[in-house]
């Protein structure tokens, strides 16, 4: 098994779940007492969501930069960023290390790529529904086009990740909002739902809805674990078949 770096803390309620899925990936796969073989570099989210609000992504460049080699130093063998919206910034970590990092985007397109969904929604904060980061890292490298929610609708998703999810609130008229926006977005298209914030999968999952549902820390975290185990990184559509 080889060791994985987790950069996290952003938020660590979803970190939290990180941790708990590799564990139980290790001992499901390796049987016994195996557990996963991890480093841990947590930061302090306020200090990251008060950079991310006032438009400071030089600064948390360079704060995820330096955790990115932190681990790199200390033996990871690759790195986990553990949020989507940080992977605003993966193309800079990876510029700064020699190991590879697994990108949240390629492992969710996978799974959407074994699916009948072709054009998801997509659930996440403001920065990434309305930047190009992520949402044009899976129409270009994938070929899936996204659905997101109007203006107002962000704005409410992105406030309750913010102030009740990433606090470890879960609240039954939140995740009724969110339920009532996915089907707002399947009568504009929307054939799947992307759980594009690693927190929301504490609000709504599968069981919500009779069409795919792609869990982004699950699927992150099982592809961070098929490479340590042995598999290779989740790649480009376009690259698989070329």
């Amino acid at each position: 098994m080889q060791k994985l770096g987790l950069i996290g803390g952003m938020s660590w309620q979803s970190t939290a779940i990180y941790y708990r899925h590799m564990n139980e990936i290790a001992r499901q796969r390796l049987g016994d007492l195996h557990s996963a073989d991890l480093i841990l570099r947590s930061l302090d989210f306020a200090q990251v969501a008060e950079r991310q609000h006032s438009g400071d992504w030089d600064g948390l460049a360079d704060i995820l930069v330096a955790a990115g080699r932190d681990l790199e130093k200390a033996g990871a063998a690759a790195l986990v960023l553990c949020t989507n919206t940080m992977h605003l910034l993966a193309e800079r970590i990876e510029a700064a290390v020699a190991i590879p990092l697994i990108h949240i985007a390629d492992a969710t397109a996978s799974a959407i790529r074994h699916s009948p969904s072709r054009h998801p929604a997509l659930l996440a904060t403001r920065f990434t529904m309305e930047r190009d980061f992520y949402r044009g890292r899976l129409q270009a490298a994938h070929g899936l086009p996204t659905i997101i929610p109007e203006e107002t609708a962000r704005l409410a998703i992105h406030r309750i990740i913010y102030e009740e999810l990433c606090e470890g609130i879960v609240k039954p008229e939140s995740k009724r909002q969110y339920v009532a926006e996915v089907a707002r977005l399947r009568q504009q298209g929307a054939d799947g739902v992307i759980l594009g914030c690693t927190e929301i999968t504490m609000l709504i999952g599968q069981d919500d809805f009779n069409i795919p549902v792609f869990d982004t820390t699950w699927l992150h975290s099982k592809a961070a674990m098929d490479f340590a185990l042995g598999g290779g990184l989740p790649r480009k559509h376009k690259e698989e078949t070329a």
